[in-house]
């Protein structure tokens, strides 16, 4: 088996997450949060859509981590996310941490808001 060493070359990717945190580039940052090209900045949930939008030009598609379990997000949220032009996936954070991280690997303009596992 051939492994290959990631790069995310200046991207930064998120390395662990554990009860009510995300290790991101090797820093411990408190959720929730999001990471985005503009770097990690808190997240205040579901009402919170300032520092998502903000950025809507730079992503093409935000990851939502929406804790332990997969949930909705409310629809106030999905169609502001949609109508800013970006693409929204929506899953655990587990995966999407894992997700993202391999999409962000390949250089792809992506952001993800992550609520706490």
């Amino acid at each position: 088996m051939r492994l290959n060493e990631v790069t995310y070359t200046g991207a930064l990717p998120i390395d662990g997450y554990g009860p009510g945190f995300f290790r991101i580039a090797g820093t411990v940052h408190a959720a929730p949060l999001a990471v985005l090209p503009s770097g990690v900045t808190r997240w205040g949930g579901y009402d919170d859509l300032a520092p998502l939008l903000d950025l809507a030009e730079a992503m093409d598609i935000l990851f939502l981590g929406t804790g332990a379990e997969p949930a909705h997000p409310p629809r106030a949220f999905r169609e502001a996310v949609e109508a800013a032009g970006m693409g929204l996936e929506v899953m655990a954070s587990p995966p999407a941490c894992r997700t993202y991280n391999v999409l962000l690997s390949e250089g792809r303009r992506v952001g993800i808001a992550l609520m706490p596992v």
